[in-house]
């Protein structure tokens, strides 16, 4: 991969690492604010409640995705992104557009989902 390349990914990545941060921050001054709400109605409990939740998940799942834009930042430090982890063959650069967190080339990832989709894994 050129260095032009690398430097693209590099900047987009901790771009969307510092933006999911910060959002991260707001989100828990939001959440904690809403902890100690006292809804009267036990609809508005509910839903104030289902509020939460969906925030959480939401929480989790950008949890997750920073975990992985960090390993991909690291990954370009070490010299070893966009390579595959399975066939350590380069990743497509049209790949790595589509998803930059990803460390498995289309044809790793494609058997891997085919073998969870058999097992149940």
């Amino acid at each position: 991969m050129k260095k032009t390349d690398i430097d693209y990914f590099q900047n987009m990545l901790q771009n969307e690492l510092d933006a999911l941060l910060a959002k991260a921050g707001i989100a828990v001054v939001e959440l904690i604010g809403s902890v100690y709400t006292n809804e009267a109605d036990p609809l508005d409990r509910a839903t104030e409640e289902e509020s939460r939740n969906n925030q959480l998940r939401i929480r989790g799942r950008e949890s997750r995705l920073i975990a992985k834009i960090k390993k991909s930042l690291q990954a370009i430090e070490e010299g070893t992104y966009g390579i595959c982890e399975e066939c350590e063959e380069p990743i497509a650069i049209d790949r790595l557009k589509a998803r930059p967190v990803t460390s498995y080339c289309i044809d790793c990832k494609t058997k891997q989902e085919a073998f969870e989709r058999v097992t149940g894994n």
